[in-house]
């Protein structure tokens, strides 16, 4: 059959019918303008608060403090727990660059550890080999919804008494054995980004299952006032010990993510039922393999969906990039993900003196050289179109293998 990118036939005769993100609620337009009316646009404003309270118990944590950003939860998160300069932070080696960067915030150094080659988060073996005596925190990211191995990695944390910071930025709704993602650990950080799963345009949230802890990430990021005031009344702010910071979120923001919140189940599992469907199909073309979810993923988010192709299947002088390429002409535009892994990507202004890498060979072979990825919204379509979905990468592939 002749690819379209060489003039035969699309896949997709007509676009897909792929929804628009962030998704725009009409209902939600009259609520932005009762916000604007009332002239209460920020500060404890009661959407925030409602927002606070309800993600903490969708989420079953203590509690959750809204912030301005996914990448000050993180920063916000080490301040918190004492992490700072002289410190050692363990990440993983391919993440958005937020990860490494706000540990620098801090005054600590990343130190990198790879990935698995199945799930793409953070390989438990490579983290406990990173530990030394300057080690006081570890970032697990569940990257791209998938998660890392909470089982494994926790203990090896609590053996040598290291704090547990869970990157949720793309694992909204997502559930470990039964217990949302971000509860595991210390505290979870989630990213509200333009092209989240939850979106504000910008925004963050920590949550924890520590009352004190989250009493003092709300201070924090509230020039220190008390956070667990009710109906929007800050009372006045005691002192903490903390350099505190204006971080807060506007009530607009907080409307926007109570819609969403609402909808949160029912678009994971939607994503989730139809990536399963496009797996099972995928996994059984040669060299072909998509990112594994969390061992224990009893519900996963699916930021991106992610396939991964061996160079080794493809013709002579054919490259992912010639898939990607054949696969847009078909109707279905993918991408790579970002420039590289974390410290190779192109905003990534860290000195090389300021982080160390202990392992990153799985995480270069994948980024450079099989990572491909589709829009969450690419898992939000009719039956029909999953399945064209599914025949345009056999289409693709089978033209391309040796």
């Amino acid at each position: 059959m002749q690819l379209a990118i060489d003039g035969g036939k699309p896949v997709f005769e007509k676009p897909a019918n792929v929804l628009p993100w962030p998704p725009v609620f009409p209902e939600v337009i009259k609520k932005l303008k009762e916000i604007y009316l009332s002239r209460k646009w920020s500060f404890y404003g009661p959407r925030e608060v409602e927002f606070n309270r309800r993600f903490a118990e969708y989420t079953g944590a203590a509690g959750c403090a809204l912030m301005a950003n996914g990448t000050v939860t993180l920063e916000m998160a080490m301040l918190a727990l004492g992490i700072g300069p002289g410190d050692e932070v363990i990440v993983p080696a391919h993440t958005w660059i937020a990860t490494g960067e706000s540990v620098v915030y801090r005054g600590a150094t990343p130190v990198i550890v790879d990935i698995e080659n199945d799930t793409l988060c953070m390989d438990p073996e490579r983290f406990e080999e990173a530990i030394t005596p300057k080690t006081k925190a570890v970032i697990p990211v569940h990257l791209f919804g998938s998660m890392a191995d909470m089982d494994r990695i926790l203990p090896i944390a609590r053996k040598h008494g290291i704090a547990v910071i869970e990157d949720c930025a793309h694992a909204h709704g997502g559930e470990w054995d039964g217990r949302h993602v971000g509860t595991l650990g210390d505290v979870g950080s989630f990213s509200f980004q333009q092209s989240k799963t939850m979106s504000s345009g910008e925004g963050g949230a920590c949550i924890t299952s520590n009352e004190e802890l989250n009493e003092t990430l709300g201070r924090l990021s509230h020039i220190g006032y008390q956070y667990a005031a009710k109906q929007g009344q800050a009372g006045t702010p005691p002192p903490t010990g903390l350099i505190c910071r204006n971080y807060r979120v506007t009530e607009f923001q907080a409307e926007l993510l109570l819609a969403q919140l609402d909808r949160l189940k029912a678009d994971t599992l939607l994503r989730a039922k139809n990536a399963e469907f496009i797996r099972a199909r995928l996994n059984t073309i040669p060299g072909v393999r998509v990112q594994a979810p969390g061992r224990k993923a009893t519900l996963q988010s699916y930021y991106k969906f992610v396939i991964m192709i061996d160079p080794a299947v493809l013709r002579p002088g054919l490259t992912r990039q010639n898939v990607l390429e054949a696969l847009s002409a078909e109707g279905i535009p993918v991408g790579i993900g970002w420039s590289g892994v974390m410290y190779r990507q192109k905003l990534w202004s860290i000195p090389a003196n300021m982080y160390r890498i202990a392992s990153s060979e799985n995480a270069e072979r994948i980024v450079q050289n099989e990572l491909l990825t589709s829009d969450l919204n690419w898992l939000m379509l009719s039956e029909e179109e999953t399945e064209l979905y599914c025949q345009a990468f056999e289409k693709v592939l089978a033209a391309y293998s040796r």
